[in-house]
């Protein structure tokens, strides 16, 4: 069997992704990496975002780490200019970065609110300011990671369900503050098999899958090929959307 090479989409381009050490944001990274971009892959783990960039390097792709706390405003700056200094153009923008931390509403301190809110949705604000005079200029492309928590009540987690749902709402946002000029959208994952779910019970996993109609978790690949076409010229007409990736769980009448 002969496998097709991956298209040539972001050649001659350059793509800042957060959270991009491990699970999606690595995968993304790889995959974009692939397509011919030069990536730029920062992660508060500096040593897992040098080990990502490392493995693009050496299967021949372009790519360099930097660390990047994406609560801070400052260090935005710093990786915007590290982008410009390093091919001169930013085209596309990961924002990935999240944290799923359980706990009712009575149970919830305002530490655990907030803290969830700036690493999900502050950082969002953050990073899509300092990089629009770049993504303007070059006609880029925005693409962040919310979730189906977005559009699904679980139970115990209200400070994560908040700042996705407000991700969705700011992409609409965004998309008509800056039409024509770049695109935003986002993709709402499922359950995907990231390191977090290793530690989940085999019950627990079998029982997501039986509520998930194609019956598996997702890949990081799996949504790392939806952020791909939306940053890509395939999604030239498509801005302000949330794209469900979830195996069709959001859909799915099973409990």
């Amino acid at each position: 069997m002969t496998v097709a090479a991956a298209p040539a989409r972001f050649t001659g381009r350059t793509a800042l992704l957060t959270a991009a050490a491990s699970g999606i944001g690595a995968a993304t990274a790889r995959r974009l990496a692939a397509e011919g971009a030069s990536v730029l892959v920062t992660d508060v783990d500096a040593k897992g975002a040098h080990r990502v960039a490392e493995e693009i390097r050496t299967a021949g792709g372009r790519a360099r780490d930097l660390r990047l706390d994406v609560t801070s405003p400052s260090e935005w700056g710093a990786a915007v200019a590290e982008a410009e200094s390093w091919t001169g153009r930013l085209d596309v923008l990961h924002l990935n970065a999240g944290q799923n931390l359980p706990g009712a509403a009575h149970e919830l301190d305002d530490a655990g609110w907030h803290d969830q809110l700036r690493l999900c949705l502050d950082s969002v604000f953050y990073g899509v300011r300092a990089a629009v005079p770049l993504l303007r200029t070059a006609g880029g492309a925005v693409v962040i990671t919310s979730s189906v928590h977005a559009v699904i009540g679980f139970k115990g987690f209200p400070a994560y369900a908040a700042a996705k749902g407000g991700i969705d709402a700011l992409v609409r946002q965004l998309a008509v503050e800056y039409a024509g000029q770049i695109r935003f959208n986002a993709v709402l994952p499922g359950a995907v098999a990231t390191a977090l779910w290793a530690e989940v019970p085999m019950e627990y996993k079998a029982q997501t899958m039986a509520r998930t109609p194609v019956g598996r978790l997702g890949t990081p690949e799996d949504i790392a090929a939806a952020v791909a076409f939306l940053a890509s010229e395939d999604a030239s007409f498509v801005t302000g959307q949330n794209l469900l990736v979830d195996g069709g769980r959001s859909i799915s009448s099973q409990e």
